[in-house]
């Protein structure tokens, strides 16, 4: 680590430091935070020649308090038309940043697109939003530093999306996650290594769930458990012994297996509730395969779902990628995939949700049915053979905070974010979010790049060829109060 001073324009930047062990882009990145001048304007003089983003800090013999020179202009405060009409198309690009509503983009440090994409679809969630900024500058006693430091690191990053239109720089976030986990900081060359996305959320949730936890008893004690987690029991059985036993488990995603037989969504996380294993039977004296059968006990408000796209080769000793294209809808309905006891208690919100639909079909409530079979099969005819039904007004609305405390799920949920991976190799190509905002419009975050999309695109990230295809899809709850 060194400190430098930069002098731009008729100021000075007296102790900037740099981290010799990232790129000089960062470095940029960090003047940009202070000067506004964005990294592909920014001209830097080193030793008599121009710092480029792939140098190398050890050749360019840069020493400690050494002065620097930057040149380049900042972005300028676009003023809005005095008057006459304005169309969303004509607006500057920052302009349509703050009419559409949704937030910065995220700068690549070098391989970071996992990390960017998984931000931007976890940031879209308002909850975890709120409980982040609840969360206390002090770390508990009970809670490890590093785990402490990511928590803090999300919630200001979070913070800098939620005030800025121009791209931010992760610097902090990144630099935490990856003292936190050592495997996001691999080297291949010198150069910062891609990776998973998947692992990345997955961590990342993790560290969370051990952080915003709560030991008052009148608050929920576990939030992101009760945001993303769902509860599976399952059946283990052994044909050949007759043994069998039940286990629960908390999750926070659902896998979709894909093979030849998997064409959407549905028929994915049907395959991916059912799994042999092998184990020791006691009755057998030896190991025997068991099928484990689960399904949904309880359900969270957003609901994660994992496309198994991924696997090891082992001819080429590396990470493979199925292609196939999986549909997946815009609605998405998992009664199917519950329990007994849960479907009961989906009845009566769902019959809610017919109601409404009916309402405003101009169609009167119905009576209650006391069969979940009649139920499922109301609502079928109500979405169609693609589950595609009809929307209702709070299907984009935020039902979060303490209303929800007096709602039930419908097991119903919307689609809210799609993370998309272009490429044929888990350690290679580019991950993208796509996110919808609260006013229902759909926004791609390629990086530092947010671009407007058609929610009829979003459903067409489903694979089949080397375009983006959906990696980690997010649903959101459709909850009605009783």
């Amino acid at each position: 680590m060194l400190t430098v001073s930069v002098k731009w324009l008729k100021e000075v930047f007296p102790k900037v430091e740099i981290d010799t062990s990232q790129p000089p882009y960062v470095f940029k990145c960090q003047l940009y935070d202070l000067t506004g001048v964005p990294p592909e304007r920014q001209k830097i003089m080193v030793k008599g020649g121009l710092l480029k983003d792939d140098a190398d800090w050890a050749t360019l013999g840069v020493k400690e308090g050494q002065k620097m020179m930057m040149m380049g202009t900042a972005d300028e405060i676009v003023k809005a038309p005095e008057k006459g009409p304005i169309f969303m198309e004509d607006l500057p690009e920052e302009e349509q940043v703050v009419a559409l509503g949704h937030t910065a983009g995220l700068f690549n440090l070098g391989n970071t697109c996992y990390m960017n994409s998984t931000v931007q679809c976890l940031h879209s969630v308002p909850e975890l939003k709120s409980a982040l900024s609840n969360y206390p500058s002090q770390k508990s006693s009970d809670l490890d530093q590093t785990s402490h430091m990511l928590t803090a690191a999300t919630r200001e990053l979070f913070n800098e999306l939620d005030k800025s239109v121009k791209p931010v720089a992760p610097m902090q976030f990144w630099m935490v996650l990856r003292k936190k986990y050592p495997q996001f900081g691999q080297l291949h060359n010198g150069v910062y290594m891609q990776q998973d996305a998947e692992e990345c959320w997955t961590q990342l949730l993790y560290t969370l769930s051990q952080s915003l936890r709560s030991p008052s008893p009148s608050q929920n004690p576990d939030t992101i458990k009760e945001l993303f987690g769902i509860e599976l029991v399952s059946r283990v059985h052994c044909q050949e012994s007759g043994e069998e036993s039940s286990e629960t488990e908390s999750v926070y995603s659902l896998k979709c297996h894909i093979s030849q037989e998997v064409n959407h969504l549905h028929e994915g996380l049907k395959h991916g509730l059912k799994s042999e294993l092998e184990k020791a039977s006691p009755s057998l004296g030896r190991s025997a395969i068991y099928l484990k059968e689960s399904c949904i006990n309880a359900l969270p408000r957003y609901l994660t779902v994992q496309f198994v796209r991924f696997f090891w080769k082992r001819e080429s000793n590396q990470k493979a990628k199925i292609l196939r294209k999986v549909d997946y809808p815009l609605e998405l309905d998992v009664y199917d995939f519950c329990s007994d006891d849960l479907r009961k208690k989906l009845e009566a919100p769902r019959q809610i949700l017919r109601d409404e639909e009916g309402k405003k079909a101009g169609l009167k409530a119905t009576v209650k049915s006391s069969s979940s079979k009649d139920n499922d099969a109301k609502m079928t005819d109500v979405e169609g053979p693609s589950n595609e039904s009809v929307k209702t007004s709070n299907s984009t609305s935020g039902e979060g905070g303490s209303s929800d405390k007096e709602s039930h799920l419908t097991g119903i949920y919307d689609l809210v974010a799609v993370l998309t991976h272009k490429g044929r190799s888990a350690d290679s190509g580019h991950y993208v979010a796509w996110v919808k905002q609260e006013s229902g419009k759909w926004i791609e975050y390629d990086d530092d790049n947010p671009i407007p999309q058609r929610e009829e695109d979003i459903t067409k990230l489903s694979g089949g060829g080397d375009w983006h295809m959906a990696y980690i899809c997010m649903y959101k709850a459709r909850a009605f109060p009783v």
